[in-house]
């Protein structure tokens, strides 16, 4: 029973030699047997399929009879189970037995990362800041001192001392790469790594600098500049790019700042505005009365109306959590009504009178 190629990599049958290899290079990534999780009869099928579908008189034979010619008439001449590998190879454009092909490709994932080199960077280094709730809402720079991997600044990270030049890296003859060869069972497989003479830059200082000795990078105190933006949130993070650890010849790593923001007792966020409690007595409550209020814009004045009730929020607006750097939320004043533990005997007979009186 012929099996469904098509259905095995997710294509349609009129899909492109592209769509079939991208198809492939997912399949192969998520069941390749060296990787966890991985299928290694799902692996073989997935190469199975490819092998097929990816040379146009295989699939025509296919289209046409549901098996190749070529396939029709046995079992597995190749290791991998259903197709042999050196066809493979050589029908996806790497090459077949005995010829390279850059592992960098579609196999440079699953035997260690070899093939294309990548621009090295450098490590994240991630910290923490403590905020006062006020911070956190208006936002604040903060300075920070690490100790890091960083650029030289003597000989600005090229490595070399000052008035000298830098020269062709021996090693990799100036590419920046350094090409190599292994035979496996498979054939030969080629592998292109970064020169870890010049680490990828293809030159090297012809006199070292003396204090980063010709790294072009030195561990040092830092001080960094944090801009933390105004509303964060507890827990949030602040990523500041570029200021984690330097490498030579390549990028500097991130740093991350996970913000802690210090509870006040006074103030909460409610999404875009702040809510406070406020104390007020009954008789400003019954009367109505001017209050002085401090805020985290500092001393405001309230207008409490008459009548007012226990918990009831009076809104000052444009006072809360900066949106833009023309708008704002709003503070929410919660009122508390204070109830006197005693009376005397003048207040109690008022009371008793304003009881009477149905209020």
């Amino acid at each position: 029973m012929s099996k469904d190629y098509y259905k095995i990599l997710g294509v349609e049958r009129n899909a492109s030699k592209d769509e079939v290899k991208k198809a492939f290079r997912k399949l192969a990534h998520k069941y390749h047997p060296d990787k966890a999780g991985g299928d290694e009869t799902k692996f073989k099928e997935a190469g199975e399929a490819y092998s097929v579908l990816s040379d146009d008189k295989k699939r025509a034979e296919y289209d046409a009879y549901g098996q190749t010619f070529s396939g029709a008439g046995g079992g597995p001449r190749g290791g991998f189970g259903g197709f042999d590998f050196s066809d493979f190879a050589a029908q996806s454009g790497f090459g077949g037995q005995g010829v390279e092909f850059d592992l960098g490709d579609i196999f440079g994932e699953f035997f260690g990362g070899g093939g294309r080199s990548r621009t090295p960077r450098g490590r994240d280094i991630s910290i923490d800041i403590e905020l006062s709730f006020k911070e956190s809402i208006f936002g604040v720079e903060r300075r920070v001192l690490l100790t890091k991997m960083t650029r030289c600044t003597d000989c600005d990270g090229s490595g070399a001392r000052e008035g000298t030049e830098l020269v062709s890296c021996d090693t990799c003859n100036g590419a920046g790469k350094v090409h190599e060869t292994k035979q496996t069972m498979f054939g030969a497989f080629s592998t292109t790594r970064e020169c870890s003479v010049c680490h990828g830059r293809g030159k090297v200082p012809k006199e070292k600098c003396g204090t980063c000795v010709g790294q072009g990078v030195v561990r040092r105190e830092e001080e960094l500049p944090i801009a933390v933006p105004a509303g964060i949130e507890n827990g949030e993070m602040v990523r500041l790019s570029g200021g984690g650890e330097a490498v030579p010849g390549g990028m500097p790593g991130d740093l991350y700042v996970k913000i802690h923001v210090k509870k006040d007792e006074r103030y909460k966020k409610e999404g875009a505005n702040i809510v406070m409690h406020h104390s007020v007595k009954i008789t400003d409550a019954l009367l109505g009365a001017t209050h002085e209020i401090e805020t985290l814009d500092g001393t405001l004045s309230l207008k409490v109306p008459a009548g007012i009730t226990h918990g009831e929020r009076l809104r000052v607006k444009g006072k809360g959590v900066p949106t833009s750097e023309r708008a704002r939320g709003d503070l929410h004043v919660e009122i508390d009504l204070k109830v006197p533990s005693k009376l005397s005997r003048k207040a109690k007979k008022l009371v008793e009178q304003l009881r009477e009186e149905g209020v």
